[in-house]
């Protein structure tokens, strides 16, 4: 089994910062890409930035320039370090993984946290 776990959400007025980890652990071979993603009430689940094992990373055109994801693929973590907060990035912040596990090794599968909510208000 493959236990994903995000710490860092929070409340912060606009302009502010926060930074989200994301904790990968359990019985697996590899990681490959691993991303966030975010939901808003009433919106669907979308991409905000990913980082694959090979150190490309990509993020969603709303956050360019104020969020930066890095990874450190000893410790199994995912970062994120969001900078100059909007009300409009409030959502939950979810991890996600694709991981060979022990188990299944013919591939990779999809691993998600439970996510942590931040809210962007004054």
């Amino acid at each position: 089994q493959v236990q994903l776990v995000e710490s860092g959400g929070g409340w912060v007025q606009p302009g502010g910062s926060l930074r989200l980890s994301c904790a990968a652990s359990g019985s697996f071979f590899s990681i490959e890409n691993m991303g966030w993603y975010r939901q808003a009430p009433g919106n669907q689940r979308e991409l905000v930035a990913r980082h694959t094992n090979n150190g490309f990373t990509n993020s969603a055109d709303s956050v360019k320039g104020r969020f930066t994801i890095s990874r450190d693929n000893v410790k199994n973590m995912l970062y994120l370090q969001m900078n100059n907060l909007m009300p409009e990035d409030t959502a939950v912040y979810y991890c996600n993984a694709a991981v060979v596990t022990l188990s299944r090794p013919e591939r990779s599968y999809q691993y998600w946290g439970q996510g942590t909510q931040v809210t962007v208000s004054s």
